[in-house]
């Protein structure tokens, strides 16, 4: 072998899901992954863009204290009451239009 050659490596399909698939589970970031398996993590955010997995762009949030959880259920429960009162809206309106 001479000193600029490379080695290429080809993953099967079935091997890039497995990849994703352990991400989504959640036990292992994309670095760990990556390490597990001998893969740079660009390699893997190529696969999520390509099987359009943006939802594992950025699997992990970290929440550090006691007032950012709060904070943070506030506001689910502020969403769940505005949907609420969105659906509520919309089904008046609904009534209006058909009576």
């Amino acid at each position: 072998m001479y000193k600029n050659d490379k080695v290429i490596r080809r993953y099967s399909e079935s091997f890039k899901l497995k990849i994703l698939d352990e991400l989504t589970a959640g036990k292992l970031n994309k670095y760990q992954l990556g390490k597990a398996y001998g893969i740079a993590p660009s390699t893997i955010n190529e696969w999520i863009k390509k099987y359009n997995r943006k939802d594992l762009m950025n699997t992990r949030v970290t929440v550090k204290t006691k007032d950012e959880i709060t904070r943070i259920k506030q506001l689910q429960k502020e969403i769940e009451q505005l949907k609420k009162l969105l659906l509520k809206k919309i089904w008046m309106l609904l009534l209006m239009i058909h009576t």
